[in-house]
Order: C-alpha cells, then sequence, then structure tokens
C-alpha cells in the first residue's frame, strides 16, 4: 500500500521537476541504488546486488543519453567521460563483487550532486 503511494509521489515529482531537479533526482536515486546494491551484498543477497547496481546503470546511463554536447560543449563531453567510466566499474564491480569500485562511483556521484545543488542554488 505504502509502496504504491511512494511511486506515485516519486512519479509526481519526475512529472513536474524542472531539467535541474530532473538531474538531482537522478544523482539520488543512482545514490540510493548504489547504497541498496551495497547493503545486498553485506546480506548475501547476490541476485538483490545485481538488480540494484543495473538500476544505478540504468540511471546513468540516463544521464549521459540526456547530455547536450552543442550546448554543453566541454563540461558534457567530461560529464559523458565520466559517466561511461562509472558505469565500466560498476560494470566490474557487479561482475567481480568489488564493493570498492561501488564506493569509489557513490564518491563521484555525491561530489557531482553537491556541485549541481550549488549551481541551482545560485541561479
Amino acid at each position: 500500500m505504502y509502496g504504491n503511494r511512494a511511486q506515485s509521489y516519486f512519479e509526481t515529482n519526475i512529472m513536474t521537476a524542472d531539467p535541474k531537479k530532473l538531474v538531482l533526482i537522478c544523482y539520488e536515486g543512482a545514490i540510493d541504488y548504489l547504497n541498496r546494491g551495497k547493503k545486498k551484498y553485506r546480506e548475501g543477497d547476490y541476485e538483490g546486488k545485481a538488480e540494484a547496481l543495473s538500476k544505478a546503470r540504468e540511471v546513468i546511463t540516463e544521464l549521459l543519453s540526456c547530455l547536450d554536447f552543442e550546448k554543453g560543449g566541454v563540461i558534457a563531453k567530461n560529464l559523458a567521460a565520466l559517466y561511461n567510466y562509472m558505469l565500466k566499474r560498476l560494470l566490474s564491480a557487479d561482475v567481480n563483487k568489488d564493493t570498492e569500485a561501488v564506493d569509489e562511483v557513490l564518491g563521484m556521484l555525491a561530489e557531482l550532486k553537491a556541485a549541481w545543488e550549488q549551481i541551482s542554488a545560485e541561479q
């Protein structure tokens, strides 16, 4: 019952969010999925870990696909390289059960999220 309400709330937030907020929602979602994946790994739930890491990769792939290279220039190019690196690290983390790779990507996403929050607040 509460799951459906939470899903409806989440979907409403996405449908009504401006582009800056959508990026933050994606960063938060990817971070949440990675933390879930680490938790599932610690619990020995390898299927759950794989599913959570897969969802995190989907979010990062979505961020990558939304980059505007014409308007974004060098920043978009650098973000694309960073997102691709994250995707490779997460694939390796999933296959090799490498929690250090997950932590590395979590750190990068946290920094990007903080920077995006600061940029959004200034505008």
